[in-house]
């Protein structure tokens, strides 16, 4: 019997396989309901979901708010701009942990100038002074929603996701951004026992700690994980692409008022060339092949409009499961039985 009542949802790789599998049973089983017309179990009546927004958000908040509320709940969305957040989080968040039912937290990039790791500081510190369960909507190191919600996707287009490769991959970006999608997807699906090949070019490095679970997950699970820094040569024989931008190990480092967003962009625009296309999909990846992305995509330079809107593309789909793996989160964290 899986039971998450009142856990904290901090990264995919902090949740057993089973735990996950079965928030995505739950998705499956609430995205079953609604699509039918019906309307899922109020297990969250009376309930408020505080949502705290460092960061902006277009599918993550959309998908929070909605979730909570088709659930029966009270979104409270709060942009920090608003609010006076110069205080010490653990007093904000001793504060709507008495007012709150559950919190969620985004904060990353712009607001922590891009320094790896201040983040998840902040959710970890609202975890450790909360009763109620906290959810991570992204850090600067971790997106576990989207993280179950993309694993849910892949796995209902590849079926078995043993022995099928997953790549992962940097792509040409003219604007910075952090790596928690990414560092998400190398957990959880190296926990599915794929084949996952991160590629980027060099000084793109991920976390250490990061590589070192993928490694463990791998050997437990039955896959794989390598890192290639060979753009076509990582996508050969992939089933799945994931194409987006990250910074470089350096700039994520010391942050963006240090390093310089302009000589950042410098160290991009060398490898324009690592843009994912039709062409790459049609004779360098395996059958069947799928082109996935989080979102907001990049277009004309992590990819083009040809492949995302191909008939390779799920990102349409991806987005709809993560609203569901949301809304599973939601309810199997906050209410003490989900009868589905």
């Amino acid at each position: 019997m899986v039971d998450l009542y009142g856990k904290d949802f901090i990264t995919t790789q902090e949740w057993s396989v089973e735990e996950l599998r079965h928030a995505i049973d739950v998705a499956r089983k609430l995205r079953a309901i609604v699509k039918r017309g019906d309307r899922p179990p109020r297990v969250l009546d009376r309930k408020n979901f505080f949502m705290l927004f460092y960061a902006p958000s277009t599918r993550t908040r959309g998908a929070f708010e909605a979730a909570t509320a088709i659930l029966g709940g009270h979104p409270a969305f709060i942009d920090v701009s608003t609010t006076r957040m110069e205080e010490a989080v653990k007093d904000a968040a001793k504060m709507y942990d008495s007012y709150a039912d559950g919190i969620g937290v985004r904060i990353l990039d712009k607001y922590i100038d891009f320094v790896y790791g201040a983040g998840l500081k902040v959710v970890r510190e609202f975890a450790r002074a909360a009763k109620v369960p906290v959810i991570n909507m992204a850090d600067c190191t971790f997106h576990p929603t989207q993280g179950l919600g993309d694993i849910m996707t892949i796995e209902e287009k590849l079926g078995k996701l043993q022995g099928k490769k997953y790549t992962i991959t940097w792509a040409y970006s003219s604007k910075p951004r952090g790596r928690c999608s990414i560092q998400e997807e190398v957990l959880i699906a190296t926990r599915f026992g794929m084949d996952v090949t991160l590629s980027h070019p060099e000084g793109f490095e991920i976390d250490p700690k990061i590589v070192e679970w993928a490694k463990q997950n791998a050997k437990e699970s039955g896959g794989s994980f390598e890192i290639c820094h060979d753009f076509e040569e990582g996508l050969k024989g992939a089933n799945v692409v994931f194409p987006r931008s990250w910074g470089t190990a350096e700039f994520l480092r010391v942050g963006a008022s240090k390093f310089g967003v302009d000589k950042e962009i410098a160290i991009y625009n060398r490898y324009r060339n690592w843009m994912l296309d039709q062409r790459h999909v049609d004779d360098l990846m395996d059958k069947p092949a799928i082109v996935t992305h989080v979102l907001p995509v990049m277009r004309g330079e992590e990819a083009t409009d040809a492949v995302m809107d191909g008939p390779n593309s799920v990102i349409y789909e991806q987005a709809d499961d993560n609203f569901y793996a949301k809304m599973a989160t939601l309810a199997l964290t906050m209410a003490k039985e989900v009868p589905l």
